[in-house]
C-alpha cells in the first residue's frame, strides 16, 4: 500500500491502492502520470464464484444457440484443456445476465464512474459492452495472448479522433509477472497521434518492450488504465488449466448513447484484428514447417 501523502512521482509502479468512497488526489495524480491504477481486492471470493457461475451459464446458452457473434461482435471460441468447447472472449455479457449487470452497477464502483466523468454510464449495449476474457494456453484455444495495441484504433474506426477511454477490469485470478498477463507502457497515454498510430504493429507485435510493466493481480483486484496506453497480454508459459487468466472489462461511456443490437454489423477494428491474428498464425506455421 502507498505511504501516506507520498507524491505520485515517488510511488513505485507496482503500488496497490484501496478503493474508497472517492478517488483520492494521490490516486488521481498517479493515474494522470502513469495512466493506470491497481485497486486491491475489490470483489470478494463469493462474488467471484457468482461471476464464474454466470459466465458458465452464458456460455452454455450461446453454445446451444450456435452463436458466432453477439450484436455484431465476434466470439473468440475454441476448446478448453479438456477438449470441450470453450468461449474465450464474451462481448455484451451483462446483456445476458441480470446478476452481472446488478453487480457492476453497485455503489462500490461509483468512485470509478465519477472518475470517468460525472455523466458516465455503464454502456451495457454500447461498443463491445461488458467483455469477459478467459485466456488459456492449450492447442485449439481461442485466446492465448493479445498483441500490442491502443484503443484509439476503435475511435478511428468510428471516424473520430481518439478520445480518453478508461479500461476498468476486474480480475478473477492471481497473476504474477511470470504467469503472463497484462503488460502496459506507463505514460504512453500522453503520446502524440503519430506514435499512437505507428509506434508498434497493431495486434501483430507481441515483443516485450523494455519500458513495459507487468500488471500483477490478486483475485478480486480492480484495475483502471487509459485505453490510449500501449498495452498487450502476454501468453502464459504454463499450459492447461494452470494457464487460465480471467478478467471482466466494464464499459464506462460518456457522450451520446450508441446502442448495438443483433442487427449491428461487425466493426472494422474487429475485422482488422481477426485478419492480423490469422496472418500471424500463418506466419508462425510457415516458420515451423520451414
Amino acid at each position: 500500500m502507498p505511504a501516506p501523502d507520498a507524491p505520485a512521482s515517488d510511488l513505485p509502479l507496482n503500488t496497490r491502492f484501496r478503493l474508497g468512497q472517492v478517488i483520492t488526489a494521490e490516486q488521481q495524480a498517479f493515474f494522470d502520470t502513469h495512466g493506470f491504477l491497481v485497486f486491491d481486492r475489490v470483489a470478494s471470493a463469493d462474488e467471484i464464484a457468482m461471476i464464474e457461475a454466470e459466465v458458465e451459464g452464458i456460455q452454455e446458452r450461446w453454445l446451444a444457440e450456435g452463436r458466432k457473434k453477439v450484436f455484431g461482435i465476434p466470439l473468440f471460441a475454441g476448446v478448453d484443456p479438456d477438449g470441450a468447447p470453450y468461449i474465450s472472449r464474451f462481448a455484451f455479457a451483462s446483456m445476458f445476465s441480470d446478476r452481472l449487470r446488478s453487480f457492476v452497477l453497485g455503489p462500490r464502483f461509483e468512485p470509478i464512474r465519477r472518475m470517468v466523468g460525472e455523466d458516465a454510464r455503464v454502456g451495457h449495449d454500447e461498443k463491445d459492452g461488458m467483455v469477459i476474457n478467459r485466456y488459456v494456453n492449450v492447442p485449439g484455444s481461442g485466446y492465448r495472448s493479445l498483441g500490442w495495441h491502443t484503443d484509439g484504433l476503435r475511435d478511428l474506426a468510428y471516424l473520430r479522433m481518439p478520445q480518453a477511454m478508461f479500461n476498468v477490469g476486474l480480475h478473477l485470478d492471481k497473476v504474477t509477472a511470470q504467469d503472463g498477463g497484462l503488460r502496459l507502457i506507463p505514460g504512453t497515454h500522453r503520446q502524440g497521434f503519430f506514435k499512437m498510430c505507428f509506434a508498434k504493429g497493431y495486434f501483430w507485435d507481441h515483443r516485450p518492450d523494455p519500458r513495459e510493466v507487468a500488471v500483477e493481480t490478486e483475485p478480486g483486484d480492480l484495475t483502471v488504465h487509459d485505453g490510449r496506453l500501449w498495452h498487450r497480454v502476454q501468453q502464459s508459459p504454463k499450459t492447461g488449466w494452470e494457464s487460465l487468466r480471467r478478467s471482466i472489462y466494464v464499459p464506462y461511456q460518456t457522450g451520446p448513447h450508441e446502442p448495438k443490437s443483433e442487427a449491428s454489423k461487425t466493426p472494422i477494428y474487429h475485422s482488422f484484428g481477426a485478419a492480423t491474428r490469422s496472418l500471424r498464425r500463418w506466419s508462425k506455421t510457415r516458420r515451423r514447417s520451414g
